[in-house]
């Protein structure tokens, strides 16, 4: 027997996610992990203007293939092997071995550096929707009841297999279910601090997509999948404490959270063209969808896409934290979670004030009221969503100059090609690229 068949080769996938919201890859032997730790892994700059589609957008001439960049992998994220592949997360740093401004990961570290510089732990997570597809005869996993017992019966033995492969990667798993719409289920990570809550989700999706060859089920993270079903998100969940002080638990009133709580509101419409990258996101996000249609907060609403949750009793105050729904998977969630800390501590630092809790779907509120209110919808498609982006001092000042310019450009472009074409075509295009 060879040595090669004595010990089948382990590779390492190093993994950036671009502004289109795709996690590209580079492979190394586990061998050359420490080698590629040192020096980085060559990719090119355009990478940084590429869509969702994998053509690119025109910004800051990025789209120009010259010049390199290094994949820097991070070993406090290598995770695995399982099947023969580690996988870790990477930053994005020019030959000189500096940060480049494009760097999705750099931004969420330096914007979780500022709270801990004014005092504050922010704690994140990721829920994961995806629908799962039988390969085979191209049968979604289950056809409900949604949430039901019985559903296991049909997604049961993937369900299970999607768990056990989650811990070989080391994603904490809290809870996983069928969900609503026929073949979508969903599941739930512990919380971290916030790159490591970005890596997870990542890390939970990568596993999930490779489950495909032991079960013969084919996952899609898209917005929307096909015409019948629902959407998926990814709606991130937040807590902001000072030391152990959880300042969003309701019983403590704490000035600092509900400031906290109202600088992301304010931004809700910036933070819908960070978190929602496809053409696809647009039509997801709807009134009396569950999916947070209008800029509004709300104790324990679904509908409002701001929602504190106060927690179980025997579990608060610690429980206690926000979800942000203005997001799926083809958002990039480096960018996602590093802009909500933005706006969290622009509305500490300008003492912003919450408006009353909206408790009622808001699609019900007369038309009048909800204005007089300030309850508007989110943006209802790309153009208008990277507007908010490009007029949003706050923002901008976070992301940087080029960052910002890159995403509102990477938006405008797949937009522009999308126009024009059915809801069909668009699902068709996208349905496994995420």
């Amino acid at each position: 027997m060879s040595a090669a068949e004595a010990r089948p080769a382990t590779l390492v996938g190093i993994t950036f996610v671009d502004i289109g919201g795709i996690a590209r890859v580079k492979a190394v032997p586990e061998e050359l992990f420490e080698r590629a730790r040192q020096h980085g892994v060559g990719a090119s700059t355009t990478f940084a203007v590429f869509r969702g589609d994998d053509l690119m957008a025109s910004a800051h001439d990025l789209e120009v293939p010259v010049g390199d960049m290094r994949l820097m992998p991070d070993a406090d994220s290598l995770a695995g092997p399982v099947d023969g592949w580690a996988w870790a997360a990477a930053d994005l740093h020019d030959v000189e071995g500096e940060p480049l401004p494009t760097c999705a990961r750099t931004f969420l570290r330096r914007m979780a550096t500022r709270a801990e510089q004014a005092g504050l732990r922010i704690s994140m997570a990721y829920e994961t929707e995806w629908y799962a597809e039988r390969i085979a005869d191209r049968s979604p996993v289950h056809d409900g009841p949604g949430y039901g017992l019985a559903t296991l019966a049909d997604a049961g033995s993937y369900i299970r297999t999607v768990a056990t492969r989650l811990a070989a990667h080391g994603v904490p798993l809290v809870q996983i279910h069928p969900e609503y719409s026929p073949g979508q289920v969903e599941l739930s990570v512990a919380p971290a601090e916030p790159l490591v809550a970005a890596d997870r989700a990542v890390l939970a999706r990568h596993a999930i997509r490779t489950a495909q060859e032991a079960t013969g089920v084919r996952a899609s993270f898209a917005p929307l999948v096909r015409p019948e079903l629902l959407g998926n998100g990814s709606h991130l969940h937040f807590s902001v404490w000072r030391g152990d002080q959880n300042l969003l638990d309701p019983s403590a009133n704490d000035a600092t959270g509900r400031a906290f709580l109202a600088g992301v509101l304010r931004e809700l419409p910036t933070l819908a063209a960070i978190g929602c990258a496809s053409p696809l996101s647009w039509a997801r996000i709807a009134p009396s969808r569950w999916t947070g249609a209008f800029v509004c907060w709300g104790v324990e609403n679904r509908e409002a896409p701001l929602r504190l949750i106060a927690g179980s009793r025997s579990a608060r105050p610690g429980s206690a934290n926000a979800e942000v729904k203005t997001g799926d998977a083809s958002g990039n969630p480096y960018l996602l979670a590093g802009a909500v800390i933005a706006a969290g501590l622009a509305g500490v630092r300008d003492g912003a004030e919450l408006p009353p809790p909206v408790d009622v779907d808001p699609a019900r509120i007369p038309e009048e009221e909800r204005s007089a209110r300030g309850i508007d919808r989110l943006p209802s498609d790309a153009e208008s969503a990277a507007a908010a982006l490009d007029t949003s001092a706050v923002l901008r000042e976070a992301l940087g100059e080029v960052l910002a310019d890159v995403i509102s450009a990477v938006r405008r472009s797949e937009a522009a090609d999308a126009a024009g074409l059915t809801p069909e075509h668009l699902q068709e295009r996208y349905r496994w690229r995420y």
